[in-house]
């Protein structure tokens, strides 16, 4: 779970959510935070937001798809999964299953990462849907 060290401690986030299929353009503002947990051996994402949303997520290894996963939980009731897939140490990026959404975290410096969720297009290009900006809050 090393290759997670980029993402350990407590951020400020910054949402702009553009308008599409999925829902109205919006902006919203949160607090979120990456700790290992259970031993080392897993990665939780916890955060809120300004409008109230909340969720939890967790990275974990499996063994038997060779593979980082991840499980996503929201206060809507929403359950997600994803496969994730490192580019490089400081990118990667997360195939959610049952849909077509790709999502990548992005190291821009210590201080800042930056997170997109996208969709594919008709020509398959990728079109940006959701892009959060994670500043690091000491």
């Amino acid at each position: 779970m090393n290759k997670f060290e980029f993402l350990l401690g407590t951020w400020n986030l910054d949402y702009q959510i553009l308008k599409s299929e999925l829902g109205p353009e919006r902006s919203d503002t949160g607090l979120g935070s990456f700790r290992k947990i259970l031993n080392n051996k897993y990665v939780l994402f916890e955060y809120s937001t300004k409008s109230g949303s909340e969720a939890k997520g967790i990275w974990g290894w499996d063994n038997k798809s060779n593979v980082y996963k991840y499980w996503w939980f929201e206060n809507s009731g929403s359950f997600l999964t994803a496969s994730c897939n490192f580019i490089t140490n400081d990118y990667f990026t997360m195939n959610w299953h049952d849909s077509l959404l790709v999502q990548t975290f992005e190291k821009i410096d210590v201080n800042r990462i930056v997170m997109k969720m996208q969709k594919p297009t008709l020509h398959n290009e990728y079109k940006l849907i959701m892009e959060v900006t994670f500043t690091r809050k000491y």
